[in-house]
């Protein structure tokens, strides 16, 4: 369900939310394999309905539902918590390559702000949230072109050297490599850094200084400048 907002953003209501180890951000691929009772369902039903889901990054717990070790709380599962900006996905395939299996692909939409959570009692979670605003494309400054031909040099090199990988990359066409916002998300998706630090950079609403940070991080990592 859909709605307006008081500051005219868009809302969402009951939107289910599948909480992960690591970061969707808008514009890139993620592949998933799907095997929980709570998200075979809910992912069948998106599929059916070409409607969204959110992929929200856990801050505590597990992608696969535990027991919990020490018990005597209200839920015999261990407790589950997530960042509350997340990524609407959109699944672009869905394969069933045996009962209860889902392999699905999906991009990365616009942010969302969590508004409201609830667990259910099969343990799916469904937010109330208000998605951000599309960010602007902001053209990548010439201080910046170091980070920007670095990620054209790694694609070039893929192609050349492991032409098998390129389809299961978050790095796909179109390539925007004048956008400060694309570049650094990109960059963001393949970078070695922890889920902590990649939900900063995708929580970021300046595109600039988030390219900014990456530089730096690549930078430090031995990987910026042309290659």
């Amino acid at each position: 369900m859909t709605s307006g907002s008081s500051t005219g953003l868009l809302t969402l209501s009951q939107l289910p939310l599948f909480p992960l180890n690591t970061v969707l951000f808008p514009g890139g691929w993620m592949p998933l394999r799907i095997f929980e009772v709570r998200y075979l369902d809910m992912i069948g039903r998106c599929h059916r309905a070409g409607a969204p889901f959110g992929i929200v990054c856990l801050s505590e717990g597990h992608e696969v539902r535990k027991a919990d070790p020490q018990g005597g709380g209200d839920s015999p599962f261990a407790k589950e918590s997530f960042h509350p900006v997340g990524v609407l996905a959109r699944i672009e395939s869905l394969e069933k390559p045996q009962p209860g299996l889902l392999m699905i692909r999906c991009q990365g939409m616009q942010r969302f702000h969590v508004d409201r959570r609830q667990q259910l009692p099969h343990g799916l979670w469904v937010a109330d949230v208000t998605l951000d605003a599309p960010e602007p494309a902001v053209p990548v400054p010439d201080h910046l072109d170091g980070a920007r031909n670095r990620l054209k040099q790694l694609l070039m090199n893929l192609r050349e050297r492991q032409p098998e990988v390129l389809a299961q990359l978050p790095l796909q066409e179109p390539y925007q490599w004048n956008d400060c916002g694309w570049v650094a998300n990109r960059w963001a998706e393949l970078l070695p850094a922890p889920a902590e630090l990649k939900q900063r950079l995708m929580s970021l609403d300046n595109p600039l200084l988030r390219l900014e940070l990456v530089a730096d991080l690549l930078d430090r990592l031995g990987l910026d400048g042309d290659a």
